[in-house]
């Protein structure tokens, strides 16, 4: 998918949020579009994808169709989009991910797999102890789990560099960071919604 075909799928999730046709939380996705495209260069078919509650532009890059990520996200399954079929999972929870894309490298790797596991986490989920743990156990057993951090500067609404006392955080051994700028407010799309 190119940058304008992302941004247009998110301003149509937007639209219909704001018209109160989607009735349940949505996380949009945004500013790191040139970024994402270039680590996804990478993915390849057989692949699993571990991603958080932002996870709209990880499943289209994924190759989930999107006709079924927008039925997902329409039917309230926004922070939590997922495919067997494309071995994509996402989760609402915190770092929540970690341990599961850890387990799934692992059993690639006894399979003798030359799939990969890519790990996406907030800047926020990466500063947790899980996060670290997971980190360090693949390093040292020489899993296939790539980590993406995605730093947007925020957790929900509090500044990480507030949080942690510096401006910038980067996670040991990751394998790809990058900063961007959220065009859209932590949930939602901008309007007040009633539900």
């Amino acid at each position: 998918m190119t940058p304008e075909e992302l941004i247009a799928f998110e301003a149509d999730i937007a639209a219909e949020y704001n018209a109160g046709k989607i009735r349940y939380p949505v996380h949009l996705s945004g500013g790191n579009e040139n970024q994402l495209i270039d680590i996804f260069k990478n993915f390849k078919k057989g692949d699993w994808v571990f991603s958080t509650w932002r996870n709209h532009w990880h499943a289209l890059l994924a190759g989930i169709p999107k006709e079924e990520v927008k039925r997902q996200i329409m039917a309230g399954r926004s922070m939590t989009v997922s495919s067997v079929e494309h071995n994509f999972f996402s989760s609402a929870i915190v770092a929540g991910c970690c341990p599961i894309a850890l387990g799934v490298a692992w059993a690639l790797k006894r399979q003798g797999s030359e799939n990969k596991v890519w790990l996406f986490l907030g800047d926020m989920a990466a500063c947790t102890g899980i996060a670290h743990e997971c980190r360090n156990y693949a390093v040292m057993h020489d899993l296939p789990l790539r980590i993406v951090i995605e730093d947007n500067g925020k957790s929900v609404c509090t500044y990480t560099g507030v949080t942690w006392g510096k401006s910038q955080y980067v996670m040991a051994n990751c394998d790809y960071y990058h900063r961007y700028v959220l065009p859209w407010p932590h949930a939602g799309a901008g309007q007040r919604i009633q539900f």
